[in-house]
């Protein structure tokens, strides 16, 4: 399933990258949020350079809901960068 990356959790004044907002392509409400809570969830990236391959990946958990309408928060191994704002993540289907 697709989903993008849309935002880190933040309050008026700070951001904390460690954990990112995903909204999940045909979720639209909390009670939908809960068949995800749990699932891996990748963000791939091509690299400037092949030194370890040339498309990359992060890989990370859905942790919980967040708000009404149906986004979730996600916990990566390492924080995305800022350029994955509004970029394409994969959810994985599994656990």
């Amino acid at each position: 399933t697709k989903g993008v990356h849309m935002s880190f959790t933040r309050s008026n004044r700070n951001q904390s990258p460690g954990l990112s907002v995903l909204k999940i392509q045909g979720v639209e409400s909390k009670e939908d949020t809960a068949f995800y809570l749990g699932k891996r969830v990748v963000y791939v990236y091509r690299a400037r350079n092949a030194k370890k391959g040339k498309v990359r990946t992060v890989w990370g958990r859905v942790t919980r809901s967040h708000g009404n309408s149906g986004a979730v928060r996600a916990k990566f191994a390492k924080n995305l960068p800022p350029k994955s704002l509004g970029a394409t993540v994969r959810v994985m289907l599994y656990p």
